[in-house]
């Protein structure tokens, strides 16, 4: 009988790699749950859930992804500003016209992650968001990941 032993990495061990992910016609909810799962290591077969071992993930033309269906319009984001009666809600459309575009894919990806953790803030520092074609990271000599291929769900056309 085979005797499997679990492997348990300590931070030192950890190779992390840089990736480059084209989100031009993307949809978003598809491209969070593969980032989210990159920066936390659960692609790997030596994932430690209390270990940051993910890759640090750039990703390009943020302000070109699209929703499916009428999500773009009819999907609400709420947040309080901490005084009574301080409501405030806005739209993806809102958001991706606005001056932050990046901000809605940085959403979706940081509510994929566990909740008010000091491991998730964390992971959330290895992610760059650019809403333009080019990125400050070429030193790192990123390797260029090509989602829109990956499945046919992953791309609309708009």
């Amino acid at each position: 009988m085979l005797k499997s032993t679990t492997v348990a990495l300590k931070p030192a061990d950890v190779d992390k790699k840089w990736i480059v992910i084209d989100a031009e016609g993307v949809v978003v909810g598809r491209l969070a749950t593969f980032i989210a799962n990159r920066l936390r290591g659960k692609h790997l077969p030596t994932y430690t859930p209390h270990v940051d071992l993910g890759d640090h993930v750039i990703v390009v033309n943020a302000d070109k992804v699209v929703f499916t269906g009428k999500k773009l319009t009819d999907k609400v984001y709420y947040r309080h500003t901490g005084h009574p009666g301080g409501i405030k809600s806005t739209t993806p459309q809102k958001v991706l016209n606005g001056r932050f575009p990046e901000r809605v894919l940085e959403k979706a990806v940081e509510r994929m992650l566990p909740k008010e953790s000091p491991l998730a803030r964390l992971q959330m520092t290895h992610l760059r968001i650019f809403a333009g074609a080019t990125h400050t990271h070429e030193a790192q000599q990123p390797e260029i990941v090509d989602f829109k291929s990956m499945s046919a769900k992953n791309f609309r056309n708009i």
